[in-house]
């Protein structure tokens, strides 16, 4: 991000506009919104601009900038369409401290104008730093399209109100007043009773939060998936939104994290293979002692969180404090990875079940129905495999299984650097060590791309 957007103070404060035709007027009448003090200058206006100053009632003075009209001015615009007279008023805006905008020109300017969606108090800035502005302009056609002119109404008599909010506790129960009125009550009242009610709907709606009971504290444990936070559930992404405290694993990205309150807190809780993780204990100690103290409590599990999560012993030790739980499952990085090679993890005539295994913090590994594994179709998903693959492939070929057998290999799975690698059994070990995996890979045994399983055919039929 080389542009850092901001929303900036212009009440009463000098802003000057420099140049002429289409350029100025179009900041001019932009920046007529606002409650700066505008000042235009124009040694020879052209007619459109002269009569837009006069209907705007914006100061025209019919000379170039100088140097002590810049004084105390928050913003300057050189809007010439001229090389020479455009760097001159930039000179002279840098020399007073004033940062300046050279229309059209982002290498000459000290900050960009982004396209705005006004609904006021609501603005919406969009910005492309530079490089695509047929694009905000899209982006700015479609939210226009889509949010309402009564976002405007709203907000107004919300920033009135305000200060009768703070009855209300900070936190919680204060969003929550908030929210019940943009999105309930509001909406409702101004659709049928208009905008002179919205003040009397925000009070009655205000006695009935003060004299609601406070809700108690839970925890809602959240499958957010493998990763791409497009493959979020709805619910998953509305529970994390509405959540004070997000006691997250480590394969959770960073992504997924933002789509919480910046408020929220942020408690991670990691469990990283073969090096130092949070003990279960002291997760499920942290969810019990923010829930007690009032909070909606996110656990947010990677995948989803009944496979190889540890699900059960987290809800059985809320349960045991007496605080209140759901589930919301995500995606399980299995599902994932094999949509990842547009392969199906089931299919008639192949294979009628499908076995999730994993090779870490699980006792027991080595007693698993090897042999049914090692028939002939079978299909495995085998999560936190890189260090047992070696074993695994002894265990199958002693067992009987086909050397060619397909696996593939996936890592990061629905990630930005998600990465395939194709192999056999018999080669197992040796290709996942040439591939020296840095992130977290899940083993399809028995499963090739289907891509390359439709064209393995069609070569050995060219080539016999």
């Amino acid at each position: 991000m080389q542009h850092f957007p901001i929303f900036l103070d212009l009440a009463d404060r000098p802003v000057v506009i420099a140049g002429n035709g289409a350029f100025a007027l179009a900041k001019m009448r932009l920046l007529s919104k606002t409650q700066a003090r505008l000042a235009l200058y124009a040694p020879v206006p052209e007619a459109d601009l002269e009569s837009a100053a006069a209907e705007l009632a914006v100061p025209l003075h019919r000379r170039s900038v100088e140097a002590a009209d810049l004084s105390g001015a928050a913003l300057a615009y050189a809007a010439h369409g001229e090389a020479a007279a455009d760097a001159r008023l930039a000179g002279l805006a840098r020399a007073a401290g004033v940062i300046v905008n050279v229309v059209d020109n982002l290498e000459a300017s000290d900050f960009i104008t982004p396209a705005i969606v006004d609904r006021d108090p609501v603005t919406i800035a969009i910005g492309t730093e530079g490089a695509a502005p047929v694009l905000a302009r899209k982006i700015k056609a479609d939210l226009e399209a889509t949010l309402p002119v009564t976002l405007g109404p709203l907000a107004r008599a919300g920033k009135l109100f305000r200060p009768h909010a703070e009855a209300l506790p900070q936190g919680r129960a204060r969003r929550d007043f908030w929210a019940d009125y943009y999105f309930n009550t509001g909406p409702l009242v101004l659709a049928e009773a208009g905008e002179e009610l919205l003040d009397h709907a925000l009070h009655a709606l205000l006695d009935q939060h003060l004299n609601a009971a406070t809700e108690p504290g839970r925890v809602d444990l959240v499958g957010a998936g493998p990763g791409d936070p497009e493959l979020m559930t709805l619910k998953a992404r509305r529970l994390l939104d509405g959540a004070d405290v997000v006691i997250h694993d480590h394969l959770v990205p960073a992504a997924i994290l933002e789509l919480a309150r910046r408020e929220a807190i942020f408690v991670g809780v990691g469990k990283i293979g073969f090096a130092p993780s949070t003990p279960q204990e002291d997760i499920n100690a942290a969810m019990i002692e923010h829930a007690q103290a009032g909070h909606r409590v996110v656990r947010l599990k990677g995948g989803d969180a009944s496979v190889f999560g540890r699900l059960d012993e987290e809800t059985e030790a809320l349960s045991a404090a007496g605080i209140d739980w759901s589930v919301t499952p995500g995606i399980t990085a299995a599902s994932a990875a094999a949509a990842s090679i547009g392969a199906s993890l089931t299919r008639r005539g192949r294979n009628s079940d499908l076995r999730l295994l994993t090779a870490h913090d699980v006792s027991g590994f080595a007693d698993h129905d090897w042999r049914a594994l090692a028939r002939p179709g079978a299909v495995a998903a085998i999560y936190m495999g890189k260090r047992a693959a070696r074993f695994v492939q002894g265990r199958l070929l002693m067992h009987g299984a086909d050397g060619q057998t397909p696996v593939t290999l996936v890592e990061n799975v629905s990630r930005p650097d998600q990465r395939i690698v194709t192999s056999r059994l018999d080669q197992l070990p040796q290709d996942i060590a040439e591939a020296a995996f840095a992130g977290p890979v899940i083993t399809l045994f028995g499963l090739a791309p289907a891509r390359a399983a439709a064209v393995l055919p069609a070569l050995i039929e060219e080539f016999a």
